[in-house]
């Protein structure tokens, strides 16, 4: 039977057609959407396929993109920028994540200018944007009597927050305790909290052993089928010592909202609402640094979050946004694990949801997601490879595009595939159904979209936010440096090897955070040696501007 398909199927391909070839310009050009970015509005708006700066073919359909580019494969400046371009000409919502505020200085200017709602949540510069209520909306659903809805939105969000710290404690039980206790006094709050006592603050406060008899005396009250009751019957059936040790574990995670007043502040109200991306045009940035990871897991929330919100809000449109939204993750592997991803990529097409992920690397990419990492790259029609040493993916990449016969070489090998001119804007794309193809891109200064008169809004947002991110970019990593010299007095071996540190067994539990920042920066920002730190802030404070004298650090 399966030899009778096969003769079948056989009889649609001619024998002289090769098994792979590289596509043709036409065929490509005709399997896109031609956009002309002088044109007042686009038709629609997606991946640049094919560019000169002025006409773009793109992909305009629902298909997700995932983009791989090693750190310097400018994968930023030839996709991500002229991507948004087109959303803008399109009038297309869009949520990115930008790192270091540069895609907000580059665009939002562009977005001012075609009517868009431009909102910032600065994670960098806190205090300097927008202010988000993770616990807004599940309040309200639970208000409008949908508790199961609010209580699965409040696992999330502390799920999320007590994963920070997964690999760093000894016992699970201390996470799985504290993650239940969460969860039980978010509900309680929800449940018996005024609408403004209802945030990350409050739950953090109410980490106190002297209230266990309060919870106590609540929970006799309660259904013991609810949520908040299962969630807190097992905590508060633990002995006393016990308790206190889920409480500490607990504090440890939510600490922050204490220690960090501004964040609470930002994080106590909502001054926007994540409904109107899928019915007003809309410029969403979410600043987050990239040095350090404190505050990733909010990103992640946010985006989950953001996620559900339209999800339910097209649902009542029926079934679709009546405007695209696109969530643009730049550094997507860098936040941690978004809950449901694989579910979440495979549903959002269907209501007018579309993800551009742009990552560093494929291991990068199993690491975050383990084995839903080839869900999501599944659901990716568009793969874009730009530049990488990691074999595994030059050999999946190579092994895509095929041979050029089934018993003959391989369309591109993974030796050529690393020699792809960064200058020229290389990059290889398998789009869809379509055979594989180099592409040469124009870099985002190159397009016309960006070289419009400035409005005075971009002025005013980038003195605003992005001014801020570079200045407070700088001052994270002097802080690094000052930090790092702290911690080489304590300990005896070389900061940049990571091999010595994660041998070493005997840190100070205060300094293990400290430690996943400084490898991350020396894995990402490619230090050799200690003497590159001072090499580093002199390079951030003459790209900035700012006049200080490093050698005298």
């Amino acid at each position: 039977m399966i030899e009778n398909r096969y003769n079948s199927y056989g009889q649609y391909i001619e024998p002289s057609v090769p098994e792979s070839r590289w596509a043709k310009e036409k065929e490509i050009k005709s399997a896109s959407t031609a956009i002309d970015l002088s044109a007042k509005k686009c038709e629609t708006a997606g991946l640049p396929l094919i560019s000169d700066g002025k006409k773009v073919w793109v992909d305009g359909r629902d298909n997700h993109t995932l983009i791989f580019g090693s750190t310097g494969s400018k994968k930023t400046r030839l996709f991500v920028m002229p991507t948004i371009g087109t959303m803008i000409k399109a009038g297309e919502s869009f949520v990115v994540t930008d790192p270091k505020g540069e895609i907000l200085e580059k665009t939002a200017d562009l977005a001012a200018s075609n009517g868009y709602d431009i909102k910032v949540l600065n994670f960098r510069d806190i205090g300097n944007g927008e202010c988000w209520n993770p616990l807004d909306y599940p309040y309200k659903l639970y208000h409008e009597g949908k508790v199961d809805k609010a209580s699965e939105m409040v696992d999330d969000i502390i799920n999320v927050l007590t994963a920070k710290y997964t690999g760093t404690r000894a016992d699970p039980f201390w996470q799985y305790t504290a993650n239940a206790f969460g969860i039980g006094i978010a509900l309680l709050l929800l449940e018996a909290g005024e609408k403004n006592q209802v945030n990350m603050l409050s739950v953090a406060k109410m980490c106190d052993e002297n209230l266990r008899s309060t919870f106590e005396k609540l929970f006799r009250h309660m259904d013991p089928s609810c949520a908040c009751a299962v969630n807190l019957g097992a905590v508060l059936s633990a002995a006393d010592k016990t308790f206190q040790s889920i409480l500490v574990s607990f504090f440890a995670d939510v600490s922050i909202f204490v220690k960090q007043r501004n964040l609470s502040d930002m994080l106590s109200k909502s001054t926007f609402d994540v409904k109107d991306f899928g019915t007003k045009k809309t410029a969403f940035y979410l600043i987050v640094p990239d040095e350090k990871t404190t505050l990733h897991f909010l990103v992640t929330t946010f985006i989950k979050q953001a996620y559900e919100i339209l999800i339910e809000s097209a649902q009542k449109m029926g079934g679709k946004l009546p405007i695209r939204v696109n969530f643009v993750l730049d550094e997507f592997c860098n936040i941690p694990r978004i809950p449901d991803m694989p579910n979440m990529i495979s549903a959002a097409r269907s209501r007018n949801i579309r993800y551009f992920l742009v990552v560093q690397s494929q291991h990068q990419l199993e690491s975050r997601y383990d084995k839903d990492a080839e869900t999501i790259k599944g659901n990716c029609l568009n793969w874009v490879f730009l530049s990488s040493k990691e074999y595994s993916l030059l050999e999946e990449i190579s092994n895509l595009c095929g041979k050029f016969q089934s018993d003959g070489p391989v369309l591109i090998s993974t030796s050529q595939l690393q020699r792809l001119n960064k200058e020229k804007g290389e990059a290889l794309i398998i789009h869809d159904r379509c055979y594989p193809f180099i592409t040469q891109l124009p870099d985002v200064d190159d397009y016309d979209l960006y070289k419009v008169k400035k409005n005075g809004v971009i002025d005013e947002l980038f003195m605003k936010y992005a001014s801020q991110c570079a200045k407070a970019e700088f001052l994270d990593l002097y802080k690094l440096e000052l930090d790092c010299r702290m911690l080489k007095r304590k300990y005896p071996f070389d900061l940049t090897d990571l091999t010595q540190m994660k041998e070493y067994r005997n840190f100070n539990k205060n300094d293990i955070a400290l430690m996943d920042t400084l490898q991350k920066m020396i894995l990402e920002r490619d230090i050799q040696d200690e003497d590159d730190f001072l090499d580093t802030l002199a390079e951030y404070a003459a790209k900035y501007g700012i006049n200080v004298d490093i050698k005298a650090v």
